[in-house]
């Protein structure tokens, strides 16, 4: 479970960014702060794994923010959820190790697509190995998943939900087996043949490998799972 703070002085923005992030499987929201003194506080009281962090705070901007966690040892990782567009501002988040910048105002897939690949790049971390030596092939493998998931399955443009094809992967991204529609179904709130239709469009493009389980009769049940390794 990746355990995100939400940071945003509006409170009825960082509500809404707090319940898109609880709509993902595999993240959960741990608190939503309005300040850079109450988002300090919430890292040095919680486990957080994820900052979703505005620049314009009523204290210090989300980079100074940033900075004064560096500086407290904390490792968090940020993805910038923010109005800044300025180049001068870019820059800087770039030039402070942010994982990702989204402009406002944006939609639930924007969103979708970012978290998904930080998900992406920490599931590439942990099956690289113990960290303690890499090559270039797994280097690439690092620096490349954070496009992982935006570039796996963009969706037609008629028929088809890019959200849905994003939350699909992500279903089965997190599981620890190979599901089936019925599994994904349930779990994304949709029609089995729904979830028949978008596992197949996903597997023609070679984003998730099939699988045949048999059981005593009938035909065997297709799985689903996702294919990791380069991009």
């Amino acid at each position: 479970m990746i355990d995100v703070l939400v940071v945003d002085d509006d409170f009825h923005v960082a509500e809404i960014n707090a319940a898109y992030v609880d709509r993902l499987p595999g993240f959960r929201t741990v608190g939503v702060a309005h300040s850079a003194a109450q988002a300090l506080a919430d890292v040095q009281r919680h486990n957080v794994d994820l900052l979703l962090l505005d620049h314009y705070l009523p204290d210090l901007t989300g980079l100074d923010l940033v900075g004064r966690l560096r500086q407290a040892g904390h490792r968090v990782d940020v993805i910038m959820v923010t109005a800044a567009q300025d180049v001068e501002t870019v820059e800087a988040a770039l030039r402070n190790g942010i994982l990702h910048y989204l402009v406002k105002p944006f939609t639930f897939d924007g969103l979708l697509s970012k978290l998904g690949a930080y998900a992406e790049l920490r599931r590439t971390l942990r099956d690289v190995g113990d960290g303690t030596t890499t090559g270039q092939r797994q280097v690439d493998q690092i620096f490349g998943a954070l496009r992982a998931v935006t570039d796996v399955a963009p969706a037609p443009s008629k028929g088809w939900s890019g959200p849905t094809v994003d939350l699909v992967l992500r279903i089965v991204g997190a599981a620890d087996r190979p599901l089936s529609a019925q599994d994904i179904a349930t779990e994304a709130g949709i029609s089995r043949s729904t979830a028949q239709r978008y596992l197949r469009y996903l597997e023609e493009r070679g984003a998730l490998r099939l699988t045949l389980r048999y059981g005593d009769a009938g035909r065997p049940e297709h799985r689903y799972a996702r294919i990791s390794g380069p991009r």
